[in-house]
């Protein structure tokens, strides 16, 4: 018994080394699992900071000529996302402006604004935005937004202090003021709302992928660093656990940087305690990992896996519930996001990092990614016995023939 636990530690350890030296031997590898996961964060991050814009120019066509069509352009101009520069007299000379770069946006009033306000319709003003960078969009939204909300509570304190004269004595001010308090994102910026998240997706795709290559690459090439580590040991689940301590170890640093010094760098919002969350996230490292070993039923080159990138990390942004709720899902997208262990990931690390939520706040999330990472590598164990192995043990007697 000695003597076969003894063997059992020696393939254990023969099988890690040698996965080391399969991962630093494939340049395929070494890009997910090094590269990718340091240069994407900062190139995302860098694309939307600043987080904000303030003062971006816009032009207005003003047909209404009137006391309230000036006071609403007033208003817009003294908000921080907008800067009026000008007026323009009709549609084609607003857009000649944008098409030059002089503004980014047009706000058109029509003529009769005031008139329908007076009467107590509904004054419309259009807003034009050109759309090559969606913060500049989000910007003069919610300038108009709130101007336009603010000047419906003035008209409306306005007419129920004209009906009820009493009323001024109680009315003062917006009827239904709004505090908007962001609690983890307090610049309301796009990059810290987004990114956090992305983190997390960035790291479960790079493990998955690199886990998916690491098997294609045998299954291509079983002598490609001279050791087939598939073989060597006689249990599957003895190869599957010295290779995933192989990619854990390598992972380790990148994943530090990731969700530590990226939003230290960028100013992300960051209330959680980095050693809870490495707590957190471990359980989703190890159901990536069996993600993974299910994944290299389908990658029999190395070649594959980089058409894969694209589509899944897609599919995988759609399901964490980043840009589209879980809430909003129909059943079968739900359960398909249910089982990704990304999904439990982004919701608890965004809680925890943004929200400074703790580890036994997220004990619902903590306990459904360790139950996917046993799903998972039971999917992945059988995969390897049933899959991979025998493939790769026919295709070595079919060289040896």
């Amino acid at each position: 018994m000695l003597k076969k636990i003894k063997q059992g530690f020696r393939n254990f350890f023969m099988v890690y080394c040698h996965e080391f030296k399969l991962v630093f031997h494939d340049q395929g590898i070494i890009l997910f699992f090094l590269f990718l996961p340091i240069a994407y964060p900062i190139i995302y991050s860098l694309i939307y900071n600043p987080e904000l814009v303030k003062e971006v120019d816009m032009v207005v066509i003003d047909s209404d000529r009137t006391p309230l069509s000036r006071k609403l352009t007033r208003m817009i101009d003294a908000c921080d996302e907008a800067h009026i520069i000008g007026y323009a007299s009709d549609l084609p000379e607003a857009r000649k402006a944008v098409n030059d770069h002089r503004a980014y946006a047009i706000l058109q009033i029509p003529e009769g604004f005031a008139k329908k306000v007076g009467r107590g319709e509904t004054g419309n003003a259009v807003l034009y935005t050109e759309m090559s960078l969606l913060i500049r969009y989000r910007g003069f939204l919610m300038a108009a937004t709130n101007v336009m909300l603010e000047m419906g509570s003035e008209l409306q304190t306005k007419t129920i202090n004209e009906d009820l004269p009493l009323a001024s004595t109680i009315v003062t001010g917006d009827l239904l003021p709004i505090n908007d308090i962001s609690l983890g994102n307090i610049r309301s910026g796009f990059d810290s709302f987004i990114m956090p998240g992305v983190l997390i997706l960035i790291l479960h795709q790079c493990i998955v992928l690199a886990v998916g290559m690491a098997g294609g690459a045998k299954r291509e090439n079983p002598r490609l660093v001279g050791y087939n580590p598939v073989n060597i040991a006689p249990s599957v689940l003895s190869t599957m656990l010295a290779q995933a301590l192989c990619y854990i170890t390598v992972i380790a640093v990148p994943m530090i940087f990731l969700i530590h010094y990226v939003p230290l760098m960028f100013r992300f919002p960051m209330a959680g305690d980095f050693l809870q969350e490495i707590a957190f996230l471990i359980p989703m490292v190890i159901a990536a990992c069996g993600v993974g070993y299910a994944y290299q039923a389908f990658v029999t080159e190395r070649e594959e896996v980089f058409i894969s990138w694209v589509f899944t990390s897609v599919l995988f942004l759609f399901l964490s519930g980043l840009i589209w709720p879980r809430y909003a899902m129909p059943p079968v997208w739900k359960a398909l996001s249910a089982i990704c262990p990304s999904t439990w990931g982004v919701e608890g690390y965004i809680k925890m990092n943004s929200n400074g939520s703790t580890l036994s706040q997220m004990r619902p999330e903590y306990i459904k990614l360790w139950i996917l990472a046993g799903g998972w590598w039971i999917v992945g164990w059988a995969v390897r016995k049933w899959v991979v192995r025998p493939q790769i043990f026919g295709r070595k007697k079919k060289i040896s023939a």
